[in-house]
């Protein structure tokens, strides 16, 4: 299929290769032309503008907006509906809130546009792992979008079948799942960051632990100098902890025990506060994910080895670099 990629960041870039692997045809436009030229020389087509772009693609159109989420996203897709035409599709692949998809789809609604939000995970290792696709929008828009997303997802693999899901259909164990209207993708995207903010405060809260365990304050039969990287290690065997969060976890503590290159200044890109809005908004509890937010606050005011090891598992995951 012919696709158009607008934002060519550590992300956007890399699902044009790997949409390119699949045989697609990618044309791309970024706003520095260097980007743009490096994946020229990888097969894609370049565009120098917004109108050159849409010039280069049959209509009905399909392009995918990669760039940073809030006024950038907003001007983006608003300059894109004064060029598209009817039956063309706007796909926001990044970390929109969810409720600004549905205000953008109902103006797009009315020129016949349609609107996909598709929230992608994956950080810098999707080009060859794939990427975890939650789409939201209508049926048939995202029906006709099914090759991009199967090529772009990581697919099965070597991940067992759920045990009781095995008469079940869909697309959930190919790793990208329709999650319903529009906003649905990015709702769950949303959440699905939350959550990874827990999960990541856990492990970190559990490393710092280790590192004060010979803590002078305490009695010198209970203090214990351990090797936080192999501790590391050991837990990625066989243990019920285990997770591809802390694989990168071993792996930044196996580069750097100390992790002596990390300030502990821990950044939080919106989504951790819009998933507790939402549970704000339907009265449901959220302790974890909430303590898990602030300590990202509090984070940029004192620096702890905790805040260390989720600034390595940031940079690991996503190439995310801290101040």
């Amino acid at each position: 299929m012919e696709i158009g990629m607008i934002g060519l960041g550590r992300m956007g870039a890399n699902i044009v290769r790997r949409l390119m692997r699949y045989g697609h045809s990618c044309v791309v436009y970024n706003r520095t032309p260097d980007k743009v030229a490096q994946l020229e020389a990888e097969g894609a087509i370049g565009a120098a503008s917004l109108d050159d772009l849409v010039q280069k693609l049959t209509p009905p159109r399909i392009i995918w907006v990669m760039v940073p989420a809030g006024e950038v996203t907003e001007q983006v897709i608003g300059k894109l509906a004064d060029k598209l035409e009817r039956d063309d599709i706007i796909i926001d692949g990044g970390n929109s809130y969810y409720k600004d998809d549905v205000r953008r789809s109902q103006a797009l609604q009315k020129q016949g546009i349609h609107y996909v939000d598709i929230g992608t995970s994956g950080g810098v290792w999707g080009l060859d792992r794939g990427y975890c696709l939650m789409i939201g929008g209508p049926q048939e828009a995202v029906e006709q979008l099914d090759p991009i997303l199967k090529s772009v997802a990581p697919g099965k693999g070597e991940i067992e079948t759920t045990p009781g899901r095995e008469q079940l259909k869909g697309t959930a164990e190919e790793g990208y799942l329709h999650c319903g209207p529009v906003g649905a993708g990015h709702f769950v995207k949303m959440v699905h960051n939350g959550v990874e903010y827990a999960l990541m405060q856990a492990y970190a809260e559990g490393f710092d632990i280790f590192r004060s365990a010979n803590s002078e304050e305490l009695p010198a039969d209970h203090q214990y100098t351990l090797n936080v990287a192999d501790i590391a290690e050991v837990w990625r065997r066989g243990s019920v902890v285990g997770s591809w969060l802390l694989d990168l976890t071993a792996i930044a503590l196996a580069e750097d025990p100390a992790l002596s290159g990390y300030s502990g200044h821990v950044q939080d890109s919106g989504e951790g506060r819009w998933t507790l809005m939402a549970a704000i908004e339907s009265a449901v509890p959220a302790d974890v994910l909430s303590a898990a937010l602030y300590t990202r606050f509090r984070s940029r005011q004192e620096h702890t080895f905790a805040e260390k090891v989720l600034s390595a598992m940031r940079y690991q995951f996503g190439g995310h670099v801290e101040k």
